[in-house]
């Protein structure tokens, strides 16, 4: 998962514009701005959206997306971009696609970053022997063969840093500055590594970006600046930058010796998985569905993003197994290298830009499939309104909750660029506990959760994917 900043964005309707205000300031629109030919066409599919989610939550599809993805990475594990594992599941995921039915199943190349992350340790020396539980951070160079042994300066922020730059050459700079959201504390991650550079700093190692820790470290992507020299980067665990911290204000001396193996080798060849269930009437118009089938090198990459993934898949597959054809194509995009700076989304934009005007809505999940609660959505005023009456179909599984947003940086492009965005909303609180960690495995997924996030993902997707017109912008 890679966070943006919230976007205005400028969207056109029936010849007059209209702005969508920033997601933190918009405001609930009342449907009643829909004429009532529209009100109608979307209670019209009450009938079988209730058939969705009941064959999804209690029927034949109970369970389904769970035990896919299980199995999926049961037997892949984690799927680093740049890596053979990921490349077999993609191979596996294109041939499940076609087993299962869905049309124009395909791969579409993409060139994908390659850092290998190698052995790695960081040794307390001084005041006693201690082995800190730490992960590279993806992009950072290695350390010498040797390692490096160096004082530590402990700071809580880059203010500190920079009030005590003259302490910090020669030193190996710790940051642990308190978790407040991620959007906020991911900046740690990002940009430790170029700001201790600056101030003489060999390394640096940063708290982890958790709300939450049980001695697990959290990795992430961060990348150098231009110009700014390379120092190796990792985070460590929560209970050990705060053990760190509090010898520090004791005036303790620490002494640590860090060694990391991690090579940045040249781009590779990936692969954006894609499905369709082409649309009856308007097959060149599409509703997209998407999340990442990339994940970092820990864990099994369950929840970041196989849920977001696999309820993807889970939409069309559904839709197919009912014998459903909406009127425009529902097309499922498994992103590759979103972790490495949305690597794949970005070349499928650049390839697919051209038939903008045809893309009707983009959606994506990954922040988590745990129980939803409804629909996030960023349109245009008449678009949000439309998507505030679909979300209403919702109700039988307790998810009739809108935002305006759509969370979601895969599909960042297209929404900056006037086209609805769609996200699942759901009861994520527990979200950055497990976020690029090796706690990220299947037991943190719950197969009725997952259901629920599915019959969700599926009725939203495929009213809009049939209904008579495309989204106003």
């Amino acid at each position: 998962m890679v966070c943006l900043r919230p976007l205005i964005v400028t969207v056109a309707l029936c010849g007059w514009s209209l702005v969508c205000l920033p997601n933190a300031n918009s405001k609930p629109v009342k449907p009643s701005i829909l004429p009532l030919r529209i009100q109608n066409e979307i209670k019209g599919y009450k009938d079988v959206a209730d058939q969705i989610m009941t064959y999804i939550v209690n029927g034949s599809a109970k369970g389904q997306a769970y035990d896919r993805l299980a199995t999926f990475t049961d037997t892949f594990g984690n799927r680093i971009a740049g890596s053979k594992n990921l490349e077999n599941a993609i191979d596996y995921m294109l041939n499940e696609l076609k087993a299962d039915g869905l049309e124009n199943v395909h791969g579409e190349d993409v060139q994908v970053p390659h850092w290998v992350r190698g052995n790695e340790s960081a040794t307390m020396l001084e005041p006693r022997v201690y082995d800190i539980a730490l992960l590279a951070l993806g992009a950072s160079v290695a350390t010498p063969k040797e390692g490096i042994k160096a004082e530590v300066l402990v700071v809580q922020s880059f203010d500190e840093l920079h009030n005590r730059s003259t302490e910090a050459k020669g030193k190996i700079v710790v940051f642990d500055q308190g978790y407040v959201s991620y959007p906020v504390s991911v900046a740690y991650r990002d940009y430790a590594a170029e700001e201790a550079a600056n101030v003489g700093a060999v390394a640096t190692l940063v708290r982890s970006i958790a709300s939450f820790s049980i001695h697990s470290p959290h990795t992430g992507w961060q990348d150098y600046k231009k110009g700014i020299r390379k120092i190796p980067t990792a985070c460590i665990a929560v209970e050990d930058a705060e053990m760190l911290s509090r010898m520090a204000k004791r005036g303790t001396k620490i002494v640590i010796h860090l060694k990391m193996d991690s090579q940045n080798l040249p781009p590779v060849t990936s692969r954006n998985t894609v499905a369709e269930v082409i649309g009856s009437k308007y097959p060149e118009q599409v509703v997209l569905v998407s999340g990442h089938l990339d994940s970092w090198d820990v864990g099994q990459g369950a929840m970041d993003d196989g849920g977001g993934a696999f309820i993807s898949w889970q939409a069309l597959s559904v839709i197919h197994q009912l014998g459903l054809r909406p009127k425009r194509t529902m097309r499922a995009v498994l992103w590759t290298a979103e972790e490495e700076g949305l690597v794949g989304s970005s070349q499928y934009y650049d390839a697919h830009k051209v038939n903008i005007s045809n893309y009707d809505l983009v959606m994506e999940s990954d922040m988590g499939t745990f129980t939803p609660t409804g629909m996030g959505f960023l349109g245009n005023e008449q678009a949000t309104a439309i998507a505030q009456e679909v979300i209403k179909l919702l109700a039988p599984i307790n998810a009739t909750t809108h935002k305006p947003t759509a969370e979601g940086g895969d599909i960042s492009f297209w929404v900056k660029n006037n086209v609805p965005g769609g996200s699942l909303l759901n009861q994520n609180d527990r979200y950055f506990w497990f976020h690029h960690s090796d706690g990220d495995t299947m037991s943190v997924q719950d197969p009725h959760a997952m259901d629920l996030c599915a019959a969700a993902w599926t009725v939203f997707s495929y009213v809009i994917a049939d209904m008579c017109d495309m989204l106003p912008r």
